[in-house]
């Protein structure tokens, strides 16, 4: 889960990527980067960290293009080092041209082989070079036909801002797995994000979301689209708005926040409990905890402190880094949980390491039962559309009765929404998501590819 930006202005956009990408830092901790546009070339800093360790005054002030892209990532194919960070540039009939990238492609390792078989040398090891290798190799002036031809080969989640010398292009996969949002100013600022919170930072309004199957392109000449000819029913990615959005996202007219509410109060009709106390699992379990109180009448209340200083634990690349990151991220309110019966509201449950060690301290601070509740559905299946779960060897609820789980993490009782309540809390009849993660059913059989 990577975040991209992009933005076409007749101003310089150094400080807007700076600050539209700190907005976007939830979705990649590991490294980020910023690609301009200025007098006939391309600028370019990235590095690994943060947004705030990677750029400072004086590599941002040289970043004084009109045009640009930024990237936020973490790895779920090709591994955290520095070589992968985007946004990647390359070169083709004299033109320069720079990529981000948010997906991922299932049958990239297909491709590079091939490529590589023909003479071509990798600099990455990531799937986004495959994507801007092809669109070079295609490129012969028209761009949205390069991107076509790209388009006919790849297969996977891919949501993509490029930029060229004097135009920016966003493009996204014909299910639409993953998020792309178009807004514009009242300058005149055309600006894609992969999700709001940028455009509206920055005083833009939020126009749409790019179509499924969608090309962009920005220039003088104006905003133009054109579309892949064969787009599919859409496939929005549902674990964005279970966890990896940001509350204020609306993504493909689903507010995070409202979905996350809702959530919880049907889990709470479906998975009822007596306790004393509703507690969230900060950040993405708070909504939920908040409907699930609503609509018991049990008082919600703050049990669990967060060190908002540490990242996202389940996008950390080790387990034993996830598991120290639990420790510095939350420690239990002994005041408010001590000799209370616990409703834990949660997001997700992966591996079951986190819940485990959360529910062993949550008892240490002296609570006298914990009911965990989660507000989506077991975890049984592998994502291969950017999302870093494991195989299945290493999912709890692939291996495991939800009564076996319960024993396993330590819970007094464990339960989760159902698929279809979870379908309701998005308030759109159609089935238009992604959910194999939970039911199998994957848009690209990754499996065939």
């Amino acid at each position: 889960m990577c975040g991209i930006l992009g933005i076409y202005s007749n101003k310089p956009v150094n400080k807007k990527l700076f600050f539209g990408l700190s907005s976007l830092q939830h979705r990649g901790q590991e490294s980020c980067g910023i690609t301009v546009s200025k007098d006939d070339s391309l600028k370019r800093v990235k590095g690994m960290g943060m947004v705030s360790e990677v750029f400072k005054e004086d590599n941002l002030s040289c970043l004084d293009g009109n045009i640009g892209i930024g990237h936020v990532r973490y790895s779920t194919d090709g591994g955290s080092y520095d070589y992968n960070t985007q946004p990647l540039m390359g070169f083709s009939k004299g033109e320069e041209l720079s990529l981000a990238h948010n997906g991922d492609l299932i049958n990239h390792q297909i491709l590079r082989t091939r490529l590589e078989e023909e003479g071509m040398m990798f600099q990455t090891s990531i799937d986004s070079e495959v994507i801007l290798f092809l669109i070079a190799r295609y490129y012969n002036g028209d761009i949205v036909e390069a991107i076509k031809k790209t388009m006919s080969l790849i297969k996977g989640a891919y949501s993509v801002v490029l930029l060229l010398e004097d135009k920016l292009i966003a493009f996204r996969d014909n299910y639409g797995i993953r998020p792309l949002v178009m807004g514009e100013s009242d300058e005149g600022d055309i600006i894609f994000s992969s999700e709001n919170a940028p455009i509206e930072i920055m005083g833009a309004k939020v126009k749409r979301d790019i179509l499924p199957g969608e090309i962009v392109v920005v220039d003088e000449s104006g905003i133009n689209s054109y579309f892949y000819e064969n787009t599919q029913k859409p496939k929005h990615c549902i674990f964005e708005y279970v966890y990896f959005s940001r509350d204020d996202a609306t993504l493909d007219k689903v507010n995070s926040y409202n979905f996350r509410r809702r959530c919880g109060e049907i889990l709470s009709r479906e998975a009822p409990c007596d306790v004393d106390l509703v507690v969230a699992v900060p950040d993405s379990g708070i909504p939920s905890a908040i409907g699930y109180a609503q609509e018991t009448n049990i008082p919600f209340a703050e049990g669990l402190v967060k060190n908002r200083y540490v990242g996202r634990t389940f996008i950390k690349p080790t387990q034993e880094e996830r598991e120290m990151a639990v420790k510095l991220k939350l420690n239990p309110l002994r005041h408010v949980v001590e000799g209370k019966r616990i409703a834990l509201i949660d997001d997700s449950i992966v591996r079951g390491t986190t819940s485990r060690n959360l529910i062993k301290r949550i008892r240490e601070a002296g609570a006298k039962e914990v009911h965990l509740r989660i507000t989506s559905p077991p975890v049984i299946n592998q994502c291969y559309y950017g999302i870093d779960t494991p195989s299945r060897m290493n999912l709890i609820a692939a291996n495991h009765t939800i009564e076996e789980m319960r024993e396993l993490i330590g819970a007094d009782s464990l339960a989760f929404i159902s698929i279809d309540g979870m379908q309701r809390a998005t308030l759109i009849r159609d089935d238009r998501f992604c959910k194999a993660c939970f039911d199998g059913n994957y848009p690209v059989d990754p499996i065939r590819i």
